[in-house]
């Protein structure tokens, strides 16, 4: 049995991240406000090359440009 996440060829992170926008948004005002907040994540992360740290990046912004590069290249 395939999941439809899968299915659609999202990671399960992507996934719960999407569910969970959906849900935050059916919220009430004042209650969706603070759900939203709590959502609200800035992690960085640098690449290691030759013993050498590289440039830190946006970890959300590095999965996007992941998710456009390999929806380009068909999904694999």
């Amino acid at each position: 049995m395939t999941f439809a996440w899968k299915a659609a060829g999202l990671t399960y992170n992507r996934y719960l991240a999407v569910a969970s926008r959906v849900v935050r948004r059916s919220l009430k005002e004042e209650k969706r406000l603070a759900a939203e907040r709590r959502g609200v994540s800035e992690i960085r992360f640098a690449k290691w090359s030759n013993g050498k740290q590289g440039d830190f990046k946006n970890l959300e912004q590095a999965n996007a440009a992941a998710a456009v590069e390999s929806a380009a290249q068909g999904g694999h």
